[in-house]
């Protein structure tokens, strides 16, 4: 298996860290599509888009297009918003092609994640109403829930025997960056500004991708 493409995937989210950092519009319009440019083209090379390896190519794919949106001279958030809801369904489609394990491992991994859903939730929601944008609860409710899902569909795929431990521990780092992310954008964006956020955010979200695509060819491809 070539992992070329996969490095210029890094290069090519490196100089979007760059282009947020340095507020550079041009290179970012250029740069944040084509991360997810390079590893569509990287499952294509390995899988062709057949098979389980379809839903992390539509997970991609539809994250590309979330990507866009949030980047246009005029932000389409909600349209963003749809983008990255299906893009994490699909990662759901692909992480449970297998059920779950059911067991205690898998048990408190939910508690946790729910748990930590809960609170930033309550906090996302309170920063809505703050801001005149309590129309926007349920909508970000509804993504919430979903990304806490996806989250751990990837973790529990460390407490089966499904998947072996490299892929499964490179999706369950990489859904957590996803994860990190996604709560890291709606943090600077509804309830306070973070020092750095969007160089947070983007860099997370570029090593969460990169992740979730390596551990799913591994085990898939």
């Amino acid at each position: 298996m070539s992992y070329t493409l996969v490095w210029i995937a890094l290069i090519v989210a490196i100089l979007d860290w760059f282009a947020v950092a340095a507020q550079s519009k041009r290179l970012e319009y250029f740069a944040k599509p084509g991360v997810m440019v390079a590893l569509l083209l990287w499952m294509w090379q390995i899988g062709a888009f057949s098979g389980p390896l379809l839903w992390f190519a539509l997970g991609l794919a539809f994250s590309m297009a979330g990507d866009i949106f949030l980047m246009l001279p005029r932000e389409r958030f909600i349209a963003g918003l749809v983008s990255f809801l299906i893009a994490h369904l699909a990662y759901i489609a692909g992480f449970n092609l297998t059920p779950p394990p059911l067991n205690l491992p898998v048990a408190i991994l939910a508690v946790i994640v729910g748990l930590t859903w809960l609170r930033l939730y309550r906090a996302i929601a309170s920063g809505l109403e703050r801001s005149g944008q309590a129309s926007l609860k349920i909508p970000v409710m509804v993504y919430s829930l979903v990304i806490g899902v996806m989250l751990l569909s990837a973790l529990a795929t460390l407490a089966g025997e499904t998947w072996e431990p490299g892929a499964a521990l490179l999706v369950s780092a990489g859904a957590m960056l996803f994860f990190i992310s996604d709560s890291a954008l709606a943090w600077n964006k509804f309830v306070k500004p973070l020092r750095n956020g969007r160089l947070i955010v983007i860099v997370t979200y570029h090593i969460g991708q990169i992740l979730i695509a390596l551990g799913a060819a591994s085990h898939y491809g």
